[in-house]
């Protein structure tokens, strides 16, 4: 399905067999895209959104030098660009750091499902509202934490991610960015970077090799990153797994 992964393992429950249906329904199409891709160029008129489906999107500004700035991460059954909704035109590009299968949903659609679901309305507002609240974190990680907090949390925080849709199995996962990539994400150099990730090597926190996240300690590296997962509304189970807590029993 489409929508497998979209809102999966959220608090506010997953979306009804019924939502579902009305939001399947909506894609036109799927595409692919080749890693390095622009997918929606910032100030380009847009009339769709993309729900990504598989591999890893970036939304990412140009400084005047021409570098470029990572400044989200998304992972399947994420909505890339469903703000464009509302705004028409994106102040940043969009674009495929991996190899990606998108879904693509006009705005027309979008508009009815407005007028006549106002619960998967809600809900749709919801995943926007996650993104903000990603954007939060990702600037209190950079305002407050060391080298070594921020990678440990962006790692913790991509793990959680993955865990909700059932791509990481709490303790690894395939993350195929370069250090470079890492270093945009966290404001720190490709030597700084690769610093940090010998050290949380040393410490026995986590291994970063080959595009594979090895976490040996999750608890020791979400102490490390001051990651606590409230920010990312996972239900109850799965935000206690990402931060490796035990499950509670009745």
């Amino acid at each position: 399905m489409i929508t497998q992964h979209v809102l999966r393992n959220r608090q506010g429950g997953e979306l009804t067999q019924d939502e579902r249906t009305v939001l399947e329904s909506a894609f036109t199409e799927t595409r692919t895209h080749s890693a390095g891709k622009i997918v929606v160029r910032a100030g380009a008129a847009v009339e769709t959104s993309t729900l990504l489906l598989d591999g890893l999107m970036t939304r990412h500004v140009d400084d005047r030098d021409g570098r470029r700035h990572l400044v989200a991460l998304h992972v399947p059954g994420d909505f890339v660009d469903l703000h464009a909704y509302v705004l028409k035109a994106l102040d940043h590009d969009v674009g495929a750091l991996t190899d990606v299968t998108v879904g693509v949903v006009p705005h027309a659609a979008l508009r009815r499902i407005q007028a006549g679901h106002a619960h998967l309305t809600r809900r749709l507002w919801f995943l926007t509202m996650l993104d903000a609240a990603l954007h939060r974190q990702w600037v209190y990680r950079l305002s407050s934490l060391d080298a070594l907090g921020r990678v440990a949390q962006f790692l913790c925080e991509t793990n959680a991610r993955l865990l909700a849709i059932g791509i990481s199995d709490g303790s690894s996962f395939s993350l195929p960015m370069t250090q470079v990539d890492i270093g945009e994400v966290c404001s720190l150099t490709n030597v700084h970077v690769s610093r940090v990730l010998r050290e949380l090597r040393r410490q026995e926190l986590c291994t970063v090799r080959s595009s594979a996240v090895e976490i040996h300690d999750l608890q020791g590296l979400a102490a490390a990153g001051r990651f606590q997962p409230g920010y990312l509304y996972l239900n109850e189970a799965t935000a206690l797994r990402a931060s490796g807590q035990p499950a509670r029993t009745l």
